[in-house]
């Protein structure tokens, strides 16, 4: 395992790279967008959990105005819809919002496939990765979990995930997940905006 995780992360700065370079007309378009729309930064940052548990920002094109609860995930505010804007519905729609999380690649912060990274007071969920082994690898662009339900699973079933792709972790198995995630997004599957009153244990 630990021979395929440096190549793991020659690949991930790889595709990074030349993603940013490919995309970068389209990040200065959304800039511009978001920037016209509403004020604000074009980026949201946001303390998360990273590989051995090291705190990290990670980076997301702003599809909410400034004033939205920053420490809570999206799908357990109460009213979501009145903090989103109007391009951050088309953003979080097409996932274009976590695009900037590229950078957070180059940096060596995360990874294109893993466990999705938990925020800094997530400790239900941070305490079982612990137990699996999760927090010992770079937290994913998207990750098995991502694919098997996303915002709709429970953190039990969350980490049960996340302790499966630790155990089965491999090339192929990433580019299953990858190619999984391509379908998931085109289907806008597993994404959940709002509290759910007979889910609130869900995590985002």
């Amino acid at each position: 395992m630990k021979r395929y995780i440096y190549l793991k992360r020659i690949f991930d700065f790889t595709i990074s790279l030349v993603g940013f370079i490919v995309l970068s007309p389209l990040f200065l378009l959304l800039a511009i967008v978001i920037k016209m729309e509403s004020k604000g930064p074009v980026f949201f940052k946001q303390v998360r959990i990273g590989k051995g548990k090291k705190h990290f920002h990670i980076l997301k094109f702003r599809s909410m105005r400034v004033d939205t609860p920053s420490e809570m995930p999206t799908h357990l505010l109460q009213h979501p819809e009145q903090y989103i804007t109007k391009s951050g519905k088309f953003l979080r729609r097409t996932s274009l919002d976590e695009l900037p999380q590229i950078i957070n690649i180059l940096k060596g912060e995360m990874s294109m496939i893993g466990p999705r990274p938990a925020l800094w007071n997530q400790y239900d969920l941070i305490e079982k990765r612990d137990a699996c082994g999760a927090n010992d690898v770079l937290p994913g662009l998207t990750g098995w979990a991502q694919i098997n339900g996303r915002d709709e699973i429970s953190i039990d079933h969350k980490a049960n995930f996340d302790g499966e792709y630790i155990a089965r972790m491999s090339f192929l198995f990433d580019m299953h997940i990858l190619l999984r995630t391509i379908v998931s997004v085109i289907r806008r599957e597993g994404v959940k905006e709002g509290v759910n009153k007979s889910s609130n244990e869900l995590s985002a």
